[in-house]
């Protein structure tokens, strides 16, 4: 620890606890020392040089004796082969030891510990961190209790404090192609966009000018609007790598970051908005709120989650996640080519199908996107807040779900029975025209909407077809609205008291 004149006494103490003692002997004045909230509140202002002319001490004699004293407190343990002059957190000896010294540094930070304080041990103790341990630590710290929400109010100071350590490490250098490549792409094109934003606001004065923000008005409207692109980025990493890691019961960087990344989303809304009104000055503000968020987030993707993702998984498991991309999209950017298909070049592995890659549960069915069992099927089907009638190709009833309340009466006799002889006469021409309409495939929906017993509802038809094209059926979606349409405003919270 390197010792001046600007060293707080709250750090020094907490580095070398045998110097309390020693500043006592030196001064009558650092009595006060012996208090220990005096330690925490004063002892955080306090420099050396303070205490020195407190304790009518010059500052280079202070010093000197300090420095003399931790040399003669080393040589005792040497001669005894102790440790008497490091703070027992001080021993990193291993992996296991280190995460708990590291974890301990978060405790104190939770409990206000001073970020000065909290750096230097952290400089002092522990070298060569890497970004998978500061990824575990905060998941170990959630798997003891401590609140995602609370982690995420930490995370800015903990990246804060791990900085220093993580700028040693490059940033991950993935394969053309590959996922995490393509959210980096997409990092250096928000990183230009924020540029061209920043270059903007400069000209609109500070604070900004009514004037120039209507002359910049246009251009700056369209960066936000293609700031805000961003959505997908976070989209994509929400959807698509957070439940691989989430598979691996990792799910302290998905919980924290996806709050995060909602922050931001409500910063570029706060910045729309005021654009909308006209209003300088709060568009500026929230602009800036949600350029610094995103900075700080590219930061902690590059240096934290994305080397914690390639170290934990799976090239079969990121081939999955490349499957998936193209079905949210991308923000400003294109995946490279490349990869993955140099690793199957070399493997000859192929590329696994969806299903071969979750978990196998005992009679699941493999659906488009994921698999149940018959049972689930069911469950899900009858708990949908809709009454569901499925015709097939050839005009029988196949299928009716048979929820807790049904709008229209249905029964088992149904199923079967030919669609036209399920109306009443008067409607029969309804029905064939919107079957011929759907075979045609002139239409792919019709819609009606009644009140009935005080009840508004909504019935909606769906032509099914395959991936072909040909008609498989109709599907039958009917709806009670009543109190959907009463609602009004929003509720964002959960009411249940």
């Amino acid at each position: 620890m390197d010792i001046n004149a600007k060293t707080k006494i709250e750090a020094l103490l907490k580095q070398y606890p045998f110097l309390l003692d020693f500043f006592i002997s030196l001064s009558s004045k650092f009595e006060n020392l012996k208090n220990p909230i005096m330690r925490k509140t004063m002892g955080k202002v306090a420099t050396l040089e303070m205490a020195a002319s407190i304790g009518g001490l010059k500052t280079g004699a202070l010093i000197s004796a300090l420095t003399a004293e931790i040399d003669s407190q080393r040589g005792k343990a040497e001669d005894s082969n102790e440790l008497a002059y490091a703070p027992q957190d001080q021993i990193v000896t291993g992996p296991k030891e280190r995460r708990e010294a590291l974890k301990e540094i978060i405790r104190d930070l939770h409990n206000g510990e001073d970020m000065e304080v909290l750096k230097q041990r952290f400089k002092e103790l522990v070298h060569g961190v890497e970004a998978p341990e500061i990824a575990k630590i905060e998941q170990e710290l959630m798997n003891e209790g401590l609140p995602a929400e609370e982690i995420k109010r930490l995370c800015e100071v903990h990246v804060e404090i791990f900085k220093e350590a993580l700028e040693e490490q490059d940033r991950p250098e993935p394969p053309l192609g590959h996922p995490i490549h393509t959210f980096m792409k997409e990092n250096r094109a928000s990183e230009k966009i924020m540029s061209d934003i920043s270059i903007l606001m400069g000209l609109l004065g500070h604070p900004p000018n009514p004037e120039a923000f209507a002359e910049h008005r246009q251009a700056l409207g369209a960066l936000i609007e293609q700031l805000s692109k961003i959505d997908i980025h976070y989209t994509r990493k929400e959807n698509q790598l957070f439940p691989m890691l989430e598979a691996h019961h990792f799910t302290g960087p998905s919980q924290v970051m996806w709050s995060i990344h909602d922050d931001i989303r409500a910063h570029l809304k706060q910045t729309r908005e005021a654009f909308a009104k006209n209003d300088p000055v709060q568009t500026v503000t929230s602009l800036k709120e949600a350029i610094q968020a995103i900075r700080d987030m590219i930061y902690k993707e590059e240096h934290i989650l994305f080397p914690t993702s390639l170290d934990m998984l799976t090239d079969r498991e990121w081939i999955k996640a490349k499957e998936g991309e193209a079905a949210i999209g991308f923000a400003w950017v294109e995946p490279e080519k490349g990869w993955p298909q140099e690793i199957l070049a070399e493997t000859e592995e192929a590329v696994p199908e969806p299903e071969e890659i979750l978990q196998d549960v005992a009679g699941a069915l493999g659906l488009d996107t994921g698999r149940m069992t018959m049972e689930q099927i069911n469950l899900m089907l009858t708990h949908l807040p809709v009454d569901l009638t499925f015709v097939d190709e050839n005009d029988r009833v196949a299928y009716y779900s048979e929820g807790p309340e049904r709008i229209f009466p249905r029964s088992p006799a149904i199923i079967g029975r030919e669609v036209r002889n399920c109306h009443p006469p008067k409607s029969v021409h309804i029905v064939n025209k919107i079957l011929d309409a759907f075979k045609s495939g002139f239409r792919d929906t019709a819609e009606f909407w009644i009140e009935l017993g005080g009840k508004f509802i909504y019935i909606r038809y769906f032509a099914v077809r395959d991936a072909n094209g040909y008609y498989r059926g109709t599907l039958e979606v009917s709806q009670d609205l009543t109190e959907i349409r009463k609602l009004e405003g929003q509720q964002r919270l959960l009411d249940w008291g």
